[in-house]
């Protein structure tokens, strides 16, 4: 018995031979004059039920001597897998190396995956959002990298979100460095500001700020855009650096100005309202974000000094288009010339009136009429 001892000692690595598995062990033939015994909690790592899920009659096996007695030798197959996987494991945490693993265990906090090791996911580290039953995640391959790795205190953890947000942050720098100013994207509208509104175009986050939501003037940016909306939005700027993204979607939607020349044409009355008086005269709006400049000469039909004496904000006119250019985003208008204009008219009818008399109209109005050739 001696020698047997000398032969087989605690932590010598050897070769055996399955020869028997019973219920809770496994019989291996090492060539001692026993058959040495592998208990079932020394076979794997994870919790089995019996020994065949792990091992097969014929199947060599290598070994880690964990006792020797007179007439017995145990012997451990997870100690050997367990100092190989350490070793590998050890490598790819220094690597930061990312790699697939299976979920063996649903386990209250989190899973157990099978990495050579009993490995641990938190249930924090398993998604980037929030997971509420983890049931579906059984027998689930998972792309993981290792967090933390402590040999001696026989500790792995792992993380799935880790990879996720590894993933997220190259396809992030990706598209920084494709977007261009002047593109044109759809995004969706993700958070709501008071001033303005985040959108996501496709994994980060752009900034429309109120001023960019429309052509006319927003009060809220919930009169505009509600959270979900999909919009088109127009890249103004990017700074990769800090990850910031200025869109406009005002600049992808038909300005006011648009066509303005089929819709308003010189000679048109319109109606209109005084938005702003200055010194030279008064801009109106004819149109949802459309204004027009009456000039200071062409409000009334008498010299005056300040566009006060005769209008105020708010008032609603009537007004006679001069002039319109759409490419410089200008209309003239008149005020004057809405009374000259009324004037005239009821002069015509006046000849038609006095014609049908016999008497001729120049000779009860002299000249009055010259001012409007």
């Amino acid at each position: 018995m001696v020698e047997a001892n000398k032969e087989f000692n605690v932590d010598d690595i050897v070769e055996g031979k399955v020869v028997s598995i019973e219920e809770k062990q496994v019989l291996v033939d090492i060539g001692f004059k026993t058959e040495g015994i592998i208990p079932i909690s020394e076979l794997s790592h994870l919790h089995i039920e019996t020994p065949n899920e792990i091992v097969e009659e014929g199947q060599e096996l290598t070994l880690k001597v964990n006792k020797v007695e007179e007439d017995e030798i145990i012997l451990s197959k997870k100690a050997v897998d367990a100092e190989k996987s350490w070793e590998e494991l050890t490598k790819k945490y220094e690597a930061e190396e990312i790699f697939e693993t299976e979920v063996k265990e649903v386990v209250k906090g989190g899973l157990v995956v099978d990495v050579g090791l009993r490995g641990f996911i938190p249930a924090s580290l398993v998604e980037t959002h929030f997971v509420d039953d983890f049931s579906d995640y059984l027998n689930k391959t998972l792309t993981v990298k290792i967090v933390d790795l402590d040999q001696e205190q026989n500790r792995l953890i792992l993380s799935h979100r880790a990879v996720l947000e590894q993933e997220a942050n190259k396809e992030k720098e990706a598209l920084l460095e494709s977007l261009e100013k002047g593109q044109v994207i759809e995004g969706t509208v993700q958070r709501i500001t008071d001033f303005g509104a985040f959108v996501d175009i496709g994994g980060v986050d752009g900034l429309v700020h109120i001023s960019e939501l429309a052509h006319a003037h927003v009060d809220k940016v919930t009169d505009v855009v509600s959270e979900g909306d999909k919009i088109n939005v127009q890249v103004l700027s990017v700074d990769p650096e800090s990850e910031r993204i200025s869109l406009s979607h005002k600049n992808t939607l038909a300005g006011p100005w648009e066509n303005i020349s089929e819709r308003i044409a010189e000679g048109d009355t319109v109606d209109a309202v005084v938005k702003r008086l200055v010194d030279f005269g008064a801009f109106l709006e004819i149109e949802k974000g459309v204004e027009g400049l009456v000039h200071i000469s062409e409000i009334a039909d008498r010299h005056i000094e300040t566009p006060q004496e005769e209008l105020t904000v708010g008032d609603k006119i009537q007004v006679k288009v001069l002039s319109v250019n759409e490419a410089d985003q200008r209309i003239s208008l008149s005020i004057k010339a809405i009374a000259a204009d009324a004037e005239q008219k009821d002069i015509l009818n006046y000849q038609k009136e006095d014609d049908s008399s016999g008497f001729q109209l120049g000779d009860l109005i002299g000249d009055k009429l010259d001012k409007y050739k």
